[in-house]
């Protein structure tokens, strides 16, 4: 099992992640490489003023796809697994005034899926493993892609955000000239 990590980059932003990991039939990123993504993610939507520097708090719980199935189930009405679900955090305004962290929410994750998908979409698993939670981030701060429109502003993001930590554009075989 895989617990608790925190870093803060200089002066821009704090953040710490709890990553839950109870699966290990397929490799999983380290702590250190959530914790990491994470940050680039929130430092970067900073930088670009669409977020404001605060500190922050989530967790990633990584699965397998029977977890995955029911939590989908439960929270989707999907009966079947999915790569990752975002449950954001609505802190009561009663609390909001007194709260020092800026709770995100939760990630969930499916380990199986993420593996699956990087091969039939010829990806490195790190590479996408990077996708799925930069992705999970962004729906954490109320990204979404349900409409064409939400779809490219959300997916513009995830491409300069990976290209920050290296990472190729998820989306380039969807990418028509």
């Amino acid at each position: 099992m895989k617990n608790n990590s925190s870093a803060e980059p200089p002066s821009k932003c704090a953040c710490h992640v709890d990553v839950q990991c109870f699966y290990a039939d397929v490799t999983v990123p380290s702590d250190k490489t959530f914790q990491q993504w994470v940050i680039e993610t929130l430092y970067f939507l900073v930088e670009a003023k669409l977020l404001t520097k605060q500190k922050f708090e989530l967790s990633i719980l990584v699965v397998d796809k029977a977890e995955s199935q029911q939590f989908n189930a439960q929270y989707r009405q999907k009966n079947q697994p999915t790569n990752v679900l975002s449950f954001p955090f609505e802190t009561p305004e009663i609390l909001k005034q007194h709260q020092a962290t800026n709770i995100l929410g939760d990630i969930v994750i499916c380990a199986p899926i993420i593996e699956l998908e990087s091969l039939q979409q010829n990806k490195t698993i790190e590479e996408h493993w990077a996708h799925m939670l930069v992705h999970g981030v962004l729906h954490l701060l109320g990204y979404d892609h349900i409409n064409k429109k939400d779809a490219t502003i959300m997916e513009a993001l995830e491409v300069k955000i990976l290209s920050k930590l290296n990472y190729q554009n998820p989306y380039m075989e969807l990418v028509h000239e």
